[in-house]
């Protein structure tokens, strides 16, 4: 007997999200009632093994590993051919399926083949709503919610019914489709980026009975590095081939809503040439040309684009009038001409909408002189006041007060915890705009976004943030999983900004010249966060644990464990209230989870007779945590590079390393240079840091390679390598190679 629903689940680099897509796909359902075709199409990291020991307990279950990649259309085209079920499921194995989702579907299948058994027409197609979620934890309910549920979609209806059905999400994984009747109609998805238009389109546009199930049964994971819609490549081109399968298909039929079609795939190349960062700039005047080919070749007989100022890009792209339409774009015009007519954007036009005013702006304001005296200063992504850049700052204050800072904060929260008299602008305001066109220097520890371009005679300052223990940069293509979807390109075109690099120690300066290949200079100078470790005195450090409530006495832990790109968010390893147990009353845990993280341990309390826990993942200065911390622990976090300026011991808590070295690369054997005794259990590692000091040897040869030129005077070394100072440097003079 055949089963009543076939899932198709194509894999392909997502081993971090795969296993919990697969025990999403749980069902009451009677035997034989669902079956999962898992595609392997040739995946680099390790999503076979994990599919195949997944089929080994899941009888539901089997997996074809292709030979050749074949890309997502070709690899649910190998799993269709080999599906027996009435209806087919296309899901995405990055996403996954809500509690219970999968037996609601089931339950309206088989209602529907009860309808085709009593002589009625099935569904040839079931549309379920969904929602989305974010890589901070965040979810959105389906945005076309009021235009699925509606009384005669509920109910069954065609498209011609129920015209605004093509206004919503065109992706496959919301609809579940008569298999046979999807065989029928002669279409297939096509190959590249928006591979599966070329078959919602048709499915949509010919279905007898269409119906919507009023419940969320997917989840479709939003901004996950790698995804098209937030990726740089020639491959957006790709759309017009599915738009000719499209047509290819109304071309057999004489379909009323041809004309619909037509429009939605306007709007859609459209939207893709307007939003800024997918398609490169070199190939910009082809995209448009093409789209110009597309109106010519496609539009329906008699048809006119809208009267009035929103018709006027259509028009212009009709004519292939691309200098027009761009200046359009840029003076505003696009976005008055989207609010004529309608009531409610699209987030992703509104986000347009609201680039082409920054993009406007942002290159007025590039035609003023360049400020000699003006530098814009960021770190970890816009969130606040630290690392190399805020110690670079303070530095430059001194030695050279004429060059005026400004720091780049993206909310007003992060504003007001700035420290007293240090300027600011909110990311994306006027202000910003104008100080990012203006300024003549930039020091910031990640990247400035692309859209921001390098000005003749600017200087971009990178500090990077951490000595590094895994792979970076372009040493990533090797490891799949850790890149997750890195644009690779887009880091090359990042890295010809930066004019100056600034290394740690010798170890960095190796492996970051490989990395981030350049033709910058590189500064040899130490970090300049660390000078703050380095120059520390006790009173400092008793101040720093007042503030933070430690009391006199107690033998404070720092614990900061490392992001694991093969887990997730936060997720420890080790058992902290265990640990407080074994530590004791005497003992304070600090517990700093990894910037990438939202959330982290919280509240934990273990006991009377146990060690107090302490959350600081929110404290915004690392440093303060070092300066406060007796010993520090943990896994593979850069912060060990800089604890060990202050000489204190350090434990390492390693007990997945050789998956983490295998997922991510490493540049060392940490297990053989380790700073301190390794532990793989939390018994283990108390009984580590209750030993108090017992491998210095192990400590002064890690300090000895990789803290040569902490000496407290790196910041200034590097401001007075970057800015005018109007002194000599003297023996403060950092070494400068060429990378």
């Amino acid at each position: 007997m055949s089963p009543l629903l076939s899932i198709v689940l194509p894999v392909h680099g997502v081993e971090r999200f795969l296993p919990a897509c697969l025990d999403s796909l749980r069902a009451d359902a009677a035997p034989g009632t669902v079956e999962i075709i898992a595609v392997d199409d040739l995946s680099p990291d390790g999503c076979p093994a994990l599919l195949d020991a997944h089929a080994a307990r899941d009888g539901r279950m089997r997996v074809l590993h292709l030979t050749e990649n074949q890309g997502l259309g070709g690899a649910r085209a190998a799993g269709l051919a080999e599906a027996a079920g009435t209806y087919v499921w296309f899901v995405d194995s990055d996403d996954w399926l809500p509690d219970g989702a999968l037996d609601a579907v089931l339950a309206e299948l088989a209602r529907e083949e009860e309808r085709a058994r009593s002589g009625e027409h099935p569904a040839d197609v079931l549309l379920t709503d969904f929602s989305h979620a974010y890589a901070d934890g965040g979810t959105e309910p389906n945005p076309w919610h009021r235009v699925l549920a509606t009384p005669a979609l509920t109910a069954g209806c065609t498209a011609a019914d129920q015209p605004d059905l093509l206004r919503a999400v065109m992706a496959v994984w919301n609809k579940i489709v008569r298999r046979t009747f999807l065989l029928d109609l002669g279409v297939s998805f096509g190959r590249g980026y928006y591979e599966d238009i070329s078959v919602t389109y048709p499915v949509l546009l010919a279905a007898r009975r269409l119906r919507f199930l009023d419940r969320s049964c997917y989840t479709y994971r939003r901004g996950r590095p790698g995804a098209i819609t937030s990726t740089a490549s020639a491959r957006h081109a790709d759309a017009f081939a599915q738009y000719d399968a499209i047509f290819a298909f109304l071309d057999r039929r004489d379909d009323p809503l041809r004309p619909l079609v037509f429009e939605r795939t306007v709007r859609q190349a459209l939207t893709v040439y307007d939003t800024p960062g997918l398609v490169p700039a070199d190939l910009r005047a082809d995209f448009f040309r093409r789209i110009t080919d597309h109106i010519t070749r496609h539009r329906p007989d008699g048809h006119h684009f809208p009267r009035g100022p929103r018709g006027v890009p259509y028009r212009l792209a009709a004519r292939g009038a691309r200098r027009p339409y761009d200046e359009l774009r840029r003076t505003r015009g696009l976005p008055r001409a989207a609010r004529e007519g309608t009531l409610a954007l699209a987030p992703a036009v509104r986000r347009v909408v609201r680039g082409g005013a920054r993009f406007t702006a942002y290159n007025a304001f590039r035609r003023l002189p360049l400020d000699a005296h003006l530098a814009v200063y960021a770190a970890y992504w816009h969130r606040g006041y630290a690392c190399n850049p805020a110690a670079i700052y303070e530095k430059a204050r001194e030695l050279a007060p004429q060059i005026r800072g400004v720091w780049v904060v993206e909310t007003r929260a992060q504003a007001a915890i700035l420290p007293a008299g240090v300027p600011y602008v909110l990311l994306n305001s006027p202000a910003y705009l104008r100080a990012t066109a203006t300024a003549k220097y930039f020091v910031n520890n990640v990247n400035f976004p692309h859209t921001m371009g390098k000005r003749p005679g600017s200087v971009h300052v990178q500090t990077q943030h951490g000595t590094p223990l895994k792979s970076m940069g372009m040493d990533l293509r090797a490891h799949p999983v850790a890149a997750d979807g890195m644009d690779f390109d887009r880091l090359r075109e990042a890295v010809a900004r930066w004019d100056y690099l600034v290394s740690p120690n010798p170890h960095t300066s190796e492996h970051f010249s490989r990395a981030f290949p350049g033709r910058y200079e590189l500064l040899e100078t130490g970090y300049p966060r660390n000078d703050r470790l380095a120059l520390a005195t006790p009173e400092e450090c008793a101040a720093v644990r007042e503030a933070l409530g430690i009391a006199e006495g107690q033998r404070t832990v720092l614990y900061a464990p490392t992001h694991r790109e093969a887990r997730g968010g936060y997720l420890p390893l080790l058992d902290l209230p265990a640990l407080a147990r074994l530590l004791g009353p005497g003992h304070t845990l600090l517990v700093r989870t990894h910037y990438f993280h939202t959330g982290g341990p919280g509240a934990l309390a273990a006991g009377p007779d146990a060690a107090r826990i302490v959350d600081v993942s929110a404290h915004p200065v690392v440093e303060d945590l070092c300066l406060a911390a007796d010993a520090l622990l943990t896994d593979y976090s850069s912060v060990m590079f800089d604890y060990a300026v202050l000489d204190r011991p350090i434990t390492v808590f390693a007990p997945d390393w050789e998956e983490y070295r295998a997922v991510r690369g490493a540049y060392l054997d940490l297990l053989a240079e380790a700073p301190g005794p390794v532990a793989t259990t939390t018994p283990a590692t108390a009984e580590a840091l209750l030993a108090g000091d017992p491998r210095p040897d192990l400590r002064a040869a890690f300090r000895t390679r990789f803290c040569p030129w902490d000496d407290g005077h790196a910041a200034e070394r590097v401001v007075r390598a970057v800015f005018p100072t109007g002194s000599p440097a003297g023996e403060q003079s950092p070494r400068v190679l060429t990378a």
